[in-house]
């Protein structure tokens, strides 16, 4: 999509959420087999304000006025290997990524939204900061093994950007039509896009749980999309202890009768649990729902 695009489509899709318009929601569980999460995850939003420090005023109220939301920021990050490394290594990575977030606020305060090209760079190097790091740290006996996944979502209205290491994915339900937006970074999906498996004999595979790409692993390759917004779309993060339980139709059907994102989050850990819970489960639901005048 163009600059051009960009910009007559944020026309068309006129003022941004508020605050109060924006439901968006996570929960993260242990699962039925294994003693200890090692997924983590962050909802958070960036905002701009001025704080006074020093003044000769004797009432600073008319000052202030409610910071204005930047962007909205959501991450998934699923720690590789089971052993203690994978729960260090999710966390370090999304208080990582968010310590970039919170760095780069310039980014999203003087950006023009319909410029795809900085937000996608933002992302990409924050990633590739992220995973150097925790390569150092990897090569010491404290950091062995660390390495995971991150899915992340930047909403800077009216565009989206997904960052995706790994197989923890992003769904996205557009007029109640569910689309799986991210590409698990799996030997499997090497596979499927050589045409050697289709996507049944992949999702069967021992190798769907194999990576080709993590942070902090051997090899990481970050891949960042635009994505446009609207009005009630409602858009899912998951690590993969949702999917590896709970199909693509009864997660639309999940999300198509929500009524809010904290019900749709707590329907779908629970649907993971009952039909297996075998892994960590996480799951994210945010939305944008306007209310009338």
């Amino acid at each position: 999509m163009t600059v051009m695009e960009n910009a007559q489509n944020a026309q068309a899709l006129g003022r941004k959420p508020t605050d109060s318009e924006v439901d968006f929601y996570g929960l993260t569980h242990a699962g039925r087999v294994r003693e200890e999460n090692q997924d983590h995850f962050l909802i958070s939003s960036l905002h701009k304000r001025m704080d006074v420090h020093r003044t000769s005023l004797t009432d600073t109220s008319r000052l202030y006025r409610e910071a204005e939301r930047l962007a909205y920021l959501a991450m998934v990050a699923d720690g590789v290997g089971g052993g203690p490394g994978g729960e260090r290594a999710s966390r370090l990575a999304v208080e990582a990524i968010s310590q970039f977030a919170a760095g780069s606020m310039d980014c999203y305060y003087t950006a023009d939204p319909a410029d795809d090209q900085t937000f996608t760079q933002a992302l990409a190097d924050a990633a590739l900061h992220c995973h150097e790091d925790l390569r150092q740290l990897s090569g010491t006996e404290a950091g062995k093994g660390m390495a995971t996944t991150l899915t992340l979502m930047l909403f800077v209205w009216p565009r989206a950007y997904l960052l995706q290491v790994g197989d923890s994915r992003y769904y996205l339900l557009r007029d109640g039509e569910l689309t799986q937006i991210s590409r698990d970074q799996t030997l499997a999906q090497v596979l499927v896009d050589d045409g050697v498996f289709s996507r049944t004999e992949a999702s069967k595979s021992p190798l769907s749980h194999v990576l080709s790409s993590t942070i902090g692993g051997s090899e990481t390759a970050p891949v960042v999309t635009g994505i446009d917004q609207d009005w009630d779309y409602v858009h899912l993060l998951c690590s993969d202890g949702l999917t590896k339980h709970v199909g693509d139709g009864l997660i639309a059907e999940r999300l198509r009768t929500m009524t809010s994102s904290k019900q749709a989050c707590e329907n779908l850990v629970q649907d993971a649990l009952d039909l297996g819970g075998s892994d960590n489960i996480t799951v994210l639901v945010g939305r944008a729902v306007k209310k009338e005048a």
